[in-house]
């Protein structure tokens, strides 16, 4: 790997599950794993605290396929492409190996720096971005843990892309949460073919399967977990978007990567621009996303 040998004292890559190599960050402020894989932060704990992403246990570390749980970077397009091929859902960064391009202390924080870029495969998968864009993921592990996704358009005509952070949050029990701050906003449902809904004035309280992009929010989030005795807040800037998701008992049967008996542990939480709120990146132009997620006691 580039760079290794740059790494701060606090950072070291070691051999991850499946024989990925990964980024293990220990501070006295948090501790992080980040995989060179799909540049997936697969684990994130303030220093004593229980973890805040769930991993599945049934997940694959496996170079070509994402890993369930974690971070995963959605990346050129959300879900299956628009065209209704093969290709791959949610694009194709989440499964591809990404370049460490720096990694530093400051402040007590660690900040990694990944970047993937247009190779022969990308090209093949995504001919309308050309051959000129890249697109970095900045990862602060501290008190917080920062996400900044950009992506930089190099060449001579403007691309048309989506993206997300596909959080996945590990909660006490689905049921018995509530995820605040998307009060009366609109969403789309992805589960039945229904016109456009309105979040009602009370917070999104869990009784079902659950597959929600809420459109045109900027709005901040909370996760209240009693079970776990915390709040997780999700603050975020340059995102449009905001998907719920929760696959409970029949979806979780059919998922390979996933045990049937996990859903009540995991909630999605995902920042993005997807769908109506995609993004258009002028020639020469770029654009940033950041998420600033920070558990608290309740």
């Amino acid at each position: 790997m580039e760079n290794s040998h740059h790494l701060p004292p606090s950072v070291r890559l070691v051999t991850g599950r499946g024989g990925l190599p990964r980024l293990d960050v220990v501070t006295p402020l948090a501790e992080a794993h980040v995989y060179l894989h799909g540049a997936h932060v697969a684990h994130y704990a303030r220093a004593g605290r229980a973890p805040v992403l769930f991993e599945s246990a049934r997940a694959w570390f496996e170079p070509g396929k994402p890993i369930r749980g974690g971070v995963p970077v959605i990346f050129p397009w959300f879900g299956p492409h628009a065209d209704g091929s093969a290709m791959p859902a949610h694009g194709f960064a989440r499964t591809r190996g990404w370049e460490l391009e720096s990694a530093a202390e400051e402040n007590g924080e660690v900040i990694l720096v990944l970047l993937l870029g247009p190779d022969e495969t990308a090209q093949t998968l995504w001919p309308e971005g050309g051959d000129a864009w890249s697109l970095r993921h900045r990862i602060r592990v501290g008190e917080t843990l920062t996400m900044d996704l950009e992506i930089s358009n190099g060449g001579v005509a403007p691309i048309r892309l989506e993206e997300a952070l596909h959080t996945y949050f590990k909660v006490s029990d689905v049921r018995q949460i509530e995820v605040q701050g998307l009060e009366k906003t609109e969403y789309v449902t992805r589960i039945e073919d229904l016109p456009r809904k309105r979040q009602g004035s009370e917070p999104i309280r869990f009784t079902g399967e659950t597959d929600r992009v809420y459109v045109n929010t900027e709005a901040a989030l909370t996760i209240v977990d009693p079970g776990l005795g915390r709040r997780i807040r999700i603050g975020k800037e340059g995102s449009r978007s905001t998907v719920i998701w929760n696959p409970w008992v029949n979806k979780s049967l059919t998922m390979n990567d996933f045990l049937p008996d996990e859903w009540p542990g995991m909630v999605c939480v995902e920042t993005g621009n997807v769908g109506e709120n995609s993004l258009q990146i002028p020639a020469g132009g770029r654009h940033l996303s950041r998420t600033v997620i920070r558990e608290e006691e309740l």
